[in-house]
């Protein structure tokens, strides 16, 4: 008798070892689509010696790259429990954002991480060459594009919202624990996303994932959740999300500390695949039911290609611009779409 093989309800562990480069990870993590986790990737950064010793270390190990630049210092009170998401705030959030240093900032989070009644706080997305210049140089990753700069998430136990990234995603462990609830890109009809020009930091988040009782309020959550993976990370642990798989990440610690890196690992050109998305939002999702299914035919032959190359029954030397899309190519169809909007 045939029995199904049972649904992993973990990302799989591939070891780094031999991974030595960026090509090298392409090929080995990135070309798979699914998320991967590489235990003790970053375990021999200064960054996570100066967090095993304690987190006054890791404090003093991060103001030695601090410059005065103003960041956003994300608070909430303590019946939020961590939890940043929509409220009744006069912004329709139940979090305030303050610009501070980053010193006096990372010292708001110390207060709070050792009185909770002071509430939760944390910094978010810290581009490190424009507020820790240095600390690239001094924790280096050479399986990384030396051109994607590193950024820093510490502050003290929270969680993040459902929500994906456009593009792939990196995250290390440095301090204290990371939870990662991971749900496919084609769970997003089940997620109950909310609006995309109203965010918390700027990519629309599940309403369904947040709700406490989801099943009452949001039926379709529950195929979602079935599909679910959840990754359990540590200090010097990494996780590779590939771009548009959603995430919830929970921050258990009092303390907690995360670098994580942003690049597109299979970019032809300098533009967004989602801004294809928003593009086609305006130009094709209002239209009657019949004009959407026809423009469904021609993205589906022209752009994701069940059936191979659209023009595979013609001789590679007749199939013109579509060849081959490389630079040159990329160059010419991306100036007749410049053209073309700007009415010319």
């Amino acid at each position: 008798m045939n029995r199904k093989a049972p649904l992993r309800t973990t990302p799989e562990e591939i070891r780094h070892d031999a991974i030595a480069d960026p090509a090298a990870f392409r090929a080995a993590v990135a070309a798979r689509g699914q998320p991967a986790i590489l235990r003790g990737l970053v375990s021999q950064w200064p960054v996570c010696a100066a967090a095993r010793e304690s987190n006054a270390a890791l404090r003093d190990y991060l103001a030695r790259f601090a410059t005065d630049q103003p960041a956003h210092l994300f608070q909430s009170e303590p019946s939020v429990g961590g939890r940043y998401s929509y409220g009744d705030g006069p912004d329709g959030f139940n979090f305030t954002r303050t610009a501070m240093p980053f010193g006096p900032a990372l010292d708001r989070i110390a207060a709070c991480a050792s009185d909770a009644t002071l509430g939760s706080a944390y910094l978010g997305s810290l581009i490190a060459s424009i507020y820790l210049p240095g600390f690239a140089k001094d924790n280096p990753l050479a399986l990384i594009d030396p051109s994607v700069t590193p950024r820093l998430w510490i502050g003290t136990a929270s969680v993040a919202q459902c929500h994906y990234d456009a593009v792939d995603n990196l995250a290390c462990v440095i301090a204290g624990h990371r939870r990662f609830t991971l749900y496919p890109p084609d769970a997003i009809g089940d997620l109950y996303v909310g609006p995309i020009d109203h965010t918390m930091a700027g990519q629309p988040v599940s309403l369904a994932s947040a709700d406490p009782d989801p099943d009452r309020h949001y039926p379709r959550f529950a195929r979602a959740r079935e599909r679910a993976l959840v990754a359990e990370l540590g200090p010097g642990d990494a996780l590779y999300l590939p771009k548009l798989w959603w995430h919830q990440v929970e921050a258990g610690d009092p303390f907690n500390a995360m670098i994580n890196f942003w690049w597109d690992a299979f970019a032809a050109g300098p533009d967004a695949p989602m801004l294809s998305m928003l593009m086609a939002m305006i130009a094709i999702a209002e239209r009657p039911a019949f004009e959407r299914e026809a423009f469904r035919a021609f993205f589906d032959h022209y752009v994701f290609r069940p059936e191979g190359h659209p023009l595979a029954h013609l001789p590679e030397e007749r199939r013109g611009i579509l060849r081959q899309i490389d630079s040159a190519a990329y160059g010419r169809i991306r100036a007749t779409i410049m053209r073309e909007l700007r009415g010319s």
